[in-house]
């Protein structure tokens, strides 16, 4: 009934295993290193989320922005926090076009017996797009590579703490106020802001955006 009451509304995120785009592996954690998984998304993999399904934690994310190095740095998806890493790193290694070498042996990604799901993310030219850029306080054009807009966008920053916000086309990305959804909240999206607007390349970000 959670994703189903009567007469409330919802948005449904939905993406297909495609090469080069998305892929998704289940694994089982060993609690040793290196655990070595395969992969099919033909590319190197540049946003990673993890999951560990059979008890409690949090949602791992990283990518090649969350760190100078790529298995250094990541950020919690249910949480609003700035990066945090381990000392002796979340990867053994730069991930490869058809594997990542997991070097942690904690809870969040590889604990002895741990059920495990990881979604992996890349860009694909005119299609998808894993990118970072500074703000500058005023509007701005982030330019993904795209000719006919971007239909969901999702923004974290990194280099303090702040919510994970979503928008998509679905719910309306317009020249006029966007509705979002916070992905580490339980909130009801905000629908009076407008802080993206539509632009061919990608999404235009408004000077009136926060700080995070």
């Amino acid at each position: 009934a959670t994703y189903n009451n009567s007469g409330l509304t919802y948005v449904s995120g939905v993406f297909r295993r495609a090469p080069g785009f998305f892929d998704e592996v289940c694994y089982t954690g060993t609690g040793s290193s290196p655990n070595v998984q395969t992969h099919n998304l033909g590319v190197a993999p540049e946003l990673m989320i993890v999951k560990r399904r059979n008890s409690t934690a949090n949602w791992l994310v990283a990518t090649q922005f969350t760190a100078s190095t790529f298995w250094f740095g990541y950020l919690d998806l249910d949480i609003g926090n700035t990066i945090s890493s381990y000392p002796s790193g979340i990867l053994n290694s730069q991930p490869s076009s058809t594997s990542f070498s997991i070097a942690n042996t904690g809870n969040l990604l590889n604990a002895s017996g741990g059920t495990y799901v990881a979604y992996l993310f890349a860009t694909v030219a005119g299609v998808s797009k894993v990118g970072s850029y500074t703000g500058t306080g005023t509007t701005q054009t982030i330019n993904c590579g795209f000719t006919a807009g971007a239909r969901f966008v999702m923004i974290k920053r990194t280099d303090s703490t702040g919510d994970w916000y979503v928008w998509d086309s679905a719910r309306g990305i317009n020249p006029g106020n966007d509705p979002y959804l916070l992905l580490n909240s339980t909130a009801a999206e905000v629908t009076n802001t407008d802080y993206i607007d539509p632009v061919n390349s990608g999404f235009e970000l408004s000077s009136t955006a926060p700080a995070a």
